[in-house]
């Protein structure tokens, strides 16, 4: 009988101690790529001064802040103030010298220069002692989107008040809202590579303004950004939050970033910003070049593609209402149109009723959509709204037709 000859003591706690430092190891590196997925979620870094022997310890994600190769090394702790803008480097060094000299923790904000552009960053100092050994742990963050974002929406109060000053001289404030807000009602507009035909039919036909809304804006690389939208509510109230989501939504596109992007931020915005809102917005860019829209949607109706005598609902990707949660991604979607197509972007005012099924509602303009005649520009639009019924007489109707030359 042969087998192999039993472990001694020594062999079996060598055998465990491999083990468990094998289980370490994967612990370890789970562990680091959970850290830096975080950092780049909350776009932030870390880093460590050691005050007698000079040494510094960044991790990845604070190059990035910075703007700064790895292999350069790290920014040391007497040294940052180097780095920062020349009006914030008294508010930095006061920092320093709180944290190193008083050994106090302290955060500040300031403004860097990463590759030519001014980024907002926060940092929070710690001194720490171990063992004898004075360090400085920091935490820095990235915090220029957020700022931006509070500077648009600053900017959109401002404009929604001038406008309100010459709305109460023109005696008409819904008017003149409607006019400064949401120009171009009812006619057609040229496009890089497209025509918009655009129809807006207040409640019941009354004189006024809602929430629905929509913008056609050419982009500085030549895209076209195509939004629609509706707040919920009606009268002066949701006119003010469709206004300031607007001009919002005009502030970050200028961003250049993807659609999904776009919504994310915006949401972020209602959530923290605009209180008791909520809205729906299908937000897009058509590329004029390859024929291509790019599209995210946020709790609102999908696009109808109009093709050769055929109409079709797109099919919408993920995205919640605006102002309902934080916790649900919004997603993005792209279709390639071709020359003669249209595509119908719209509010739910056309299509759900009190009195039918929402469903049976986007069935009919299906059916109305596929006889349309893109080439009768508003006529096209005012046949479309009559075959679902007419106006709503208890919420605003928003289309827009954009059409590619065949």
């Amino acid at each position: 009988m042969t087998g192999s000859a039993p472990l001694t003591a020594a062999e079996m706690v060598q055998r465990l101690r491999g083990e468990l430092d094998e289980h370490m190891a994967v612990e370890r590196q789970l562990l680091s790529a959970r850290l830096a997925h975080a950092e780049r979620l909350g776009d932030l870094g870390w880093a460590e001064w050691h005050l007698h022997s000079g040494e510094s310890t960044w991790s990845e994600h604070a190059y990035a802040i910075f703007g700064r190769d790895p292999g350069e090394g790290p920014i040391g702790l007497r040294d940052l103030v180097g780095h920062v803008e020349p009006q914030d480097r008294a508010l930095v060094d006061g920092l320093l010298r709180s944290v190193v000299d008083l050994a106090e923790p302290g955060q500040a904000e300031f403004r860097i220069r990463r590759r030519g552009e001014v980024r907002n960053v926060r940092a929070a100092l710690d001194p720490v002692v171990n063992g004898g050994r004075h360090a400085v742990h920091g935490v820095i963050q990235d915090i220029t989107s957020r700022r931006r974002a509070e500077q648009i929406a600053s900017e959109s109060r401002r404009q929604l008040l001038e406008v309100r000053e010459r709305a109460a001289e023109q005696q008409g404030v819904s008017t003149a809202l409607r006019e400064a807000i949401i120009p171009r009602l009812g006619t057609s507009v040229d496009l890089p590579g497209a025509r918009m035909e655009v129809r807006y039919v207040p409640a019941g036909l009354k004189d006024g303004l809602g929430g629905d809304w929509y913008d056609a804006t050419t982009m500085p690389d030549g895209r076209v950004l195509l939004t629609i939208g509706d707040v919920s509510g009606h009268g002066l109230p949701a006119v003010t939050q469709m206004s300031r989501l607007r001009h919002a939504l005009g502030g970050l596109a200028m961003t250049g970033e993807p659609p999904d992007k776009l919504l994310t931020w915006l949401n972020d915005l209602v959530m923290h910003r605009f209180e008791e809102t909520t809205a729906t917005a299908v937000v897009g860019h058509l590329d004029p070049l390859n024929r291509v829209f790019t599209w995210s949607q946020a709790g609102h109706p999908a696009p109808i593609l109009v093709r050769g005598g055929s109409a079709v609902q797109l099919e919408p990707p993920a995205g919640v209402l605006l102002g309902a949660t934080l916790s649900e991604k919004y997603e993005r979607s792209a279709v390639r149109l071709r020359g003669g197509d249209a595509l119908l972007l719209f509010t739910d005012g056309l299509v759900e009723r009190r009195d039918r099924d929402i469903d049976e509602g986007v069935a009919l303009i299906l059916r109305a959509a596929a006889t349309l005649r893109p080439q009768d520009g508003e006529a096209a639009l005012d046949r479309l709204i009559r075959a679902v019924g007419g106006p709503n007489p208890e919420d605003d109707t928003c289309v827009l037709m954009i059409v590619l030359p065949g």
